[in-house]
């Protein structure tokens, strides 16, 4: 598997970056039209009247919860993992691998957390240099060699450097929307009651309908990003180290022993070299899984 290129790569996680922009407030508004649609009836001049009532207010609400989660998404995802600082006189060893990969980059190095947690996993986060970071658990700092660490810290560093981590906090953001809307629909119908189904309880149907298909498309369309830019960091970090056996050992370790107690958030779990949360794969839940088998990626390291 060869790496498509640095500043292709970055054009390409841009580019997507920009169409996710589009497409999950667009997204956001086919449902709310279908719903007016089925709730007036059909009858267009309706479904065009009260859309168009709507769409300020939705629009609005929408990028004051992007922005609030844009600016506050670093604090957010530390305490869903409830990572802490790492400082250099704890581990001279971490910021020493780090910053001879950054320096070898030109890159601007990172900031640097743990997780106390004995478990083998790590991610990259961050929209731009002064919220980039890199966090280790424990056990991931502890069991793995100057090598093995070092295609670790290698791969969170392709993630940053492609735009990886600002492409998956969009679809975060975006997917949150939509999951909280699809909350918000079956609680108005658990708690509407008898009261709901008597006076246009189909209405309450229509919409969790609506907005769970809507739900399940943009959790597609997370998905498909997720799983391949973790080819696309694992061949970067081979190329960057010049090591790839090192990751592939490393990513054979994390197989093992995955799993971070204080993860909780769905999503944050994305983050992850390998998903916390995620089921062994079969042929059926590999749609649903964030991250591609970690037997395929060892597989194709092998042969580069």
């Amino acid at each position: 598997m060869k790496y498509v290129g640095l500043q292709a790569q970055i054009s390409r996680n841009n580019r997507n970056s920009f169409l996710l922009l589009i497409a999950f407030p667009t997204l956001l508004l086919g449902m709310l039209y279908v719903f007016f649609f089925f709730a007036d009836e059909q009858k267009t001049d309706k479904v065009n009247e009260h859309f168009f009532m709507a769409l300020p207010f939705v629009l609005i609400a929408v990028t004051i919860w992007f922005l609030i989660a844009w600016a506050g998404h670093s604090a957010m995802i530390r305490m869903a993992t409830h990572a802490h600082p790492l400082e250099r006189k704890e581990n001279k060893r971490v910021y020493n691998l780090t910053e001879n990969l950054c320096i070898q980059l030109g890159m601007q190095t990172p900031k640097i957390y743990i997780i106390d947690d004995d478990s083998l996993n790590a991610y990259a986060s961050g929209i731009n240099n002064k919220t980039y970071a890199v966090t280790l658990s424990k056990g991931m700092i502890e069991k793995l060699d100057d090598e093995e660490l070092e295609g670790v810290i290698g791969h969170e560093l392709t993630h940053i450097r492609n735009r990886d981590t600002r492409l998956l906090i969009i679809s975060i953001i975006f997917v949150g929307i939509f999951a909280f809307l699809a909350q918000m629909a079956l609680r108005s119908l658990y708690y509407g009651g008898s009261r709901r189904r008597k006076d246009g309880g189909y209405i309450v149907l229509i919409a969790i309908l609506v907005t769970v298909i809507a739900y399940f498309i943009s959790l597609f369309l997370r998905f498909g990003i997720s799983r391949s830019r973790e080819y696309m960091a694992d061949a970067g970090a081979a190329e960057m180290t010049k090591k790839p056996y090192a990751l592939a050992r490393a990513l054979r370790k994390v197989s093992g022993d995955p799993r971070i107690e204080a993860v909780k958030n769905k999503d944050v779990a994305q983050l992850f070299i390998e998903n916390p949360q995620e089921p062994k794969k079969n042929s059926f839940n590999s749609l649903f899984s964030t991250h591609p088998p970690i037997e395929k990626r060892i597989q194709l390291l092998k042969l580069i």
